[in-house]
């Protein structure tokens, strides 16, 4: 029987996470359905069926992602994308690629997707680049900062969830402009990332809230009691602060709370933690891939951030999977914001669209992937210059999975 695609109803959602969990492998949750419900998007959802059978599908959730310069602009997160097993290697997940990204294309809707990745070998193929990374960090309790740091003298306090939320969302939103990579939240993405059922917590406590003036932790801690005295791990979920001072005020408290014996924490490429200590050496760091971005039109997708230095080159793109976007386009920056258009000109660097969106929210360098032979320079000097420019003032980070 041949295979039909369409988008969903809302009465289709129960069906859909059924299938979504079955090819992660996890069970059904029904309990769960609302939750879902209030990030559920019906029409930018599309499913593959078989006959009657929903055998695959993947999803769009309209938010905000911060880019270089530019604050927050328009991002189709790509989520829930899945196969049931069984459906395998018959086309599916192509097809709802091909209708994600051609449909936004069509409608002239985001001119960028993002989304993270269950396996890194998956989304290149339909154009996704690795434009950010996090930090797995580990940090021993009472670990000494260095002399000079200042963490205030302001008592923080742990208080309920519903003292806490109002707070975090009004501190999320003041540095969420200025945070290259964080998504807007409406208060079902808030309920969701911070769902706190016994099912959500894997073994761990319940979450803890810290609120300091200026900012905000939360954690969970994971039971280790052994011969000699309790062990626990605690595990950040989150710290966001307005000052420098804050920040390091929250990591204080954190690294001080008793009976604890190692901090872990996913966080940013660049997080200051580690600069925090007396023995750096102490925090030790793996890094992992975070977000993967596509550029579904270039032309407006470059003129949306804003760049570090002035560049004026011709790319030579390939883009197999929306090959609109494919051929030569001058790219131009002055004072930072950039203008593109298509041209016959000679080319200066030729690269695919993976490595343009790699590099598009100033993560990964153009010249670090022309290394690993993803870029060739055509014109002498234009590979740095345009490298330079694509590079962000800090480290992209998405401070939650979607």
């Amino acid at each position: 029987m041949a295979l039909t695609l369409r988008t969903l109803a809302a009465n289709d959602l129960a069906e859909f996470q059924r299938v979504v969990n079955s090819a992660f492998l996890f069970d059904s949750v029904e309990d769960q359905l609302e939750r879902w419900r209030g990030l559920f998007e019906p029409e930018r959802h599309h499913a593959v069926f078989d006959g009657d059978e929903l055998i695959g599908g993947g999803g769009i959730q309209s938010r905000q992602i911060t880019l270089p310069g530019a604050g927050p602009q328009p991002v189709a997160a790509v989520t829930s994308v899945g196969v049931k097993p069984g459906h395998r290697r018959r086309g599916v997940l192509t097809r709802v690629m091909r209708a994600q990204l051609h449909g936004m294309h069509e409608d002239g809707t985001e001119a960028i997707a993002a989304l993270w990745a269950s396996e890194a070998a998956i989304y290149p193929r339909f154009g996704y680049g690795l434009a950010a990374e996090f930090t797995r960090l580990e940090v021993p309790s009472g670990a000494k900062f260095r002399p000079g740091v200042s963490t205030g003298g302001e008592r923080l306090r742990e208080v309920s969830r519903d003292e806490a939320m109002p707070f975090m969302k009004a501190v999320y939103e003041d540095l969420r402009p200025s945070r290259t990579g964080w998504l807007s939240r409406k208060d079902a993405s808030w309920d969701h990332q911070f769902a706190d059922t016994e099912r959500d917590r894997d073994g761990l406590t319940a979450y803890r809230y810290v609120l300091h003036s200026q900012g905000y932790a939360v954690y969970r801690v994971k039971a280790d009691w052994r011969e000699r005295g309790p062990r626990n791990e605690l595990h950040v979920r989150e710290i966001a602060a307005r000052t420098d001072e804050a920040y390091a005020a929250l990591y204080r408290y954190l690294l001080d709370v008793d009976m604890v014996g190692e901090l872990k924490f996913f966080t940013a490429a660049d997080d200051p933690g580690v600069h925090l200590l007396e023995d750096a050496r102490l925090a030790l760091r793996g890094r992992g891939d975070s977000l993967w971005v596509r550029l579904v039109d270039v032309d407006r997708a470059l003129t949306l951030r804003r760049y570090l230095s002035d560049v004026d080159v011709v790319l030579e793109l390939s883009d197999e999977f929306c090959p609109w976007n494919a051929g030569r386009w001058r790219f131009t920056v002055k004072d930072g914001a950039a203008t593109v258009r298509r041209v016959d000109d000679e080319p200066d660097v030729a690269l695919d669209v993976q490595a343009l969106g790699a590099a598009y929210l100033g993560g990964t360098r153009l010249a670090t992937l022309a290394r690993a032979q993803r870029v060739s320079e055509v014109t002498g000097g234009a590979l740095n210059a345009l490298s330079h420019a694509l590079s962000g003032d800090r480290e992209p980070h998405c401070p939650e999975v979607f």
